[in-house]
């Protein structure tokens, strides 16, 4: 079952490599970020959302992270989801969305609402 404070999280590095990577995929002109991108941090949510809780099957409704300082290419980063509502009725979760450096920095912080099917399971 879901419950409210129900948490997961990974935990992920990028290189300099990556950041080159990145680059290539925007196109030959961009240049490596010197700071891992949003969208990077943004994907690390994605993936807890919708392999790890709720997991398979989620479909997101919304999302909104607010970037509170650059996160370090080359540091720990462990991004976060909590459940903080559950509306079986209509099959909504509600999540609080953290990520921070391995000293504790938070690098950003956010909600999302996904649709789930069956909230009763976990």
């Amino acid at each position: 079952m879901f419950e409210v404070g129900q948490r997961d999280e990974i935990k992920r590095s990028y290189t300099v490599a990556d950041m080159a990577d990145f680059a290539a995929l925007a196109g030959p002109k961009a240049v490596a970020p010197e700071t891992v991108p949003g969208p990077l941090i943004g994907g690390l949510f994605s993936y807890l959302l919708g392999v790890k809780l709720p997991g398979r099957g989620t479909n997101y409704l919304k999302q909104s992270l607010e970037f509170l300082t650059p996160a370090p290419i080359g540091e720990e980063l462990t991004a976060s989801v909590t459940i903080t509502r559950l509306r079986p009725e209509k099959h909504l979760v509600d999540l609080e969305s953290v990520c921070e450096t391995a000293n504790g920095t938070r690098i950003c912080q956010g909600r999302a609402l996904v649709y789930v099917e069956d909230v009763g399971k976990g």
